[in-house]
């Protein structure tokens, strides 16, 4: 089964492609996630510390860092199918490893290894998705994508959940388990990334011979509209991250005895469920409008983002319940633009050449935002409480906006091996 010369494959094989890299990906997250199940049977069988446990974790979130820097320009040189499908296997090798792990050294070592080859797989799907969906379509299934690592962390954790269950907490089974199940996964991409191979487009440069060039890199920062973008995620993330680790414990001080600790964090769920719905519209949405209504879009919904957060903590006076419509609209707007900034402007940036090393530097500069969402929001807290937290965050949520403004300077090339058809013309062009 092949895709006609010289087109697109059919809508039904490309979601059908999309699915098994998402998948692929959720297979990255149950060897990434199960470390944080397997955090309280490390401190009971190797008699660990919470402090050298924390340790664990750092280091993995540097080695991931580096990674989403690093393997950007590799991933544009060796190609997304060769570069996805090596980072699972690595990923599945050194967690199989760390369920052989004799020490804390060890398994720090080797879990920070497992992060570093982890962070070319997202880089890696994105380059592949202009291969199988037309440019006005781009939005849409980079939202879908986006999606594997909202449900991809829950997914990981439960799986996580299962085997320490049924292995009566085992160590080497909660570390080496998921990578057995990686490896079908490597095996499945693997045949159904061949066979979407066979639909690539020409002329243009194949997967082992792009034209891309890593001293480009540095050409990217000449451009106003990928400073744009990196501003954008450094903001955004720094939201997330702040929302997913402070919310229980805001909803829990600001509520008084009246709230549990389980309230707060069935409350808190609306964050992350309303951002899933914020992914998928804005997709569907964005991929429909030209450049100044995505630039209108993006800056009116943060500058309402920006009110929302300077009011949240006024919300307890009109009921829980109505804190929880706050909290899941600010992950709506907040999940929404953040899945664009490595998705479908990590394409329309400068093209499918450096579709990689776009993502690649807009998540390692979120990342670096998120390292700073508990560092610094902490301190604000110790200063002002939450009050004050919101109301500095709501102020560099409005300059973010106006960030807004300079994207889409100039009209993005066409991704590389897209022919541009009268029907699939960019919608972005002004």
């Amino acid at each position: 089964m092949t895709s006609r010369p010289g087109s697109l494959p059919t809508p039904t094989r490309a979601y059908a492609f999309l699915g098994t890299i998402v998948i692929g990906y959720i297979g990255v997250y149950l060897c990434r996630k199960n470390l944080s199940v397997a955090v309280p049977v490390l401190q009971q069988t190797w008699g660990l510390t919470k402090s050298q446990v924390g340790v664990l974790e750092s280091a993995g979130t540097f080695a991931y860092a580096f990674g989403k820097f690093f393997w950007g320009p590799v991933t544009d040189r060796a190609g997304g199918r060769v570069s996805l499908l090596s980072s699972m296997a690595l990923v599945a090798v050194f967690g199989a490893a760390g369920a052989l792990a004799p020490s804390l050294m060890a398994l720090t070592v080797l879990y920070s290894t497992n992060r570093l080859f982890g962070a070319a797989s997202w880089g890696a799907m994105v380059k592949l998705v202009p291969e199988w969906f037309a440019p006005k379509t781009i939005a849409f299934a980079c939202g879908l994508l986006a999606l594997s690592y909202v449900f991809g962390g829950a997914l990981a954790s439960s799986f996580a959940g299962v085997v320490a269950r049924l292995t009566h907490e085992s160590l080497p089974a909660l570390l080496g388990l998921p990578s057995l199940v990686l490896v079908v996964l490597v095996v499945v991409c693997g045949w159904v990334l061949f066979r979407a191979g066979k639909t690539r487009l020409h002329p243009g440069p194949t997967e082992t011979g792009s034209r891309f060039q890593a001293r480009q890199v540095l050409e990217l920062f000449l451009d106003k509209s990928f400073l744009a973008v990196l501003a954008l995620s450094f903001t955004l993330t720094l939201l997330r991250e702040t929302f997913n680790f402070w919310t229980v414990d805001f909803i829990r001080t600001e509520g008084g005895n009246q709230v549990s600790v389980s309230d707060a964090a069935l409350l808190s769920t609306r964050f992350d469920l309303c951002g899933a719905a914020g992914i998928l519209l804005m997709g569907w949405i964005y991929g429909r409008l030209g450049a100044g209504a995505r630039k209108a879009l993006l800056a009116g919904m943060l500058t309402l983002l920006a009110a929302l957060l300077a009011v949240l903590p006024r919300f307890f006076h009109l009921g829980l319940w109505a804190l929880a419509g706050g909290v899941g609209a600010i992950g709506f707007l907040v999940y929404g633009p953040y899945s664009l900034l490595s998705g479908v402007l990590a394409v329309e940036v400068r093209g499918r050449e450096y579709a990689a090393t776009v993502a690649g530097l807009v998540d390692g500069v979120g990342y670096i935002a998120g390292f700073l969402s508990g560092v610094c929001f902490g301190k604000l807290l110790m200063l002002g409480g939450y009050r004050l937290g919101f109301q500095v965050m709501a102020a560099l949520t409005l300059l973010s906006a106006l960030t807004c403004l300079l994207l889409y300077a100039k009209p993005p090339p066409a991704p590389v091996c897209l022919p541009l058809l009268q029907d699939d013309s960019y919608p972005i062009v002004p």
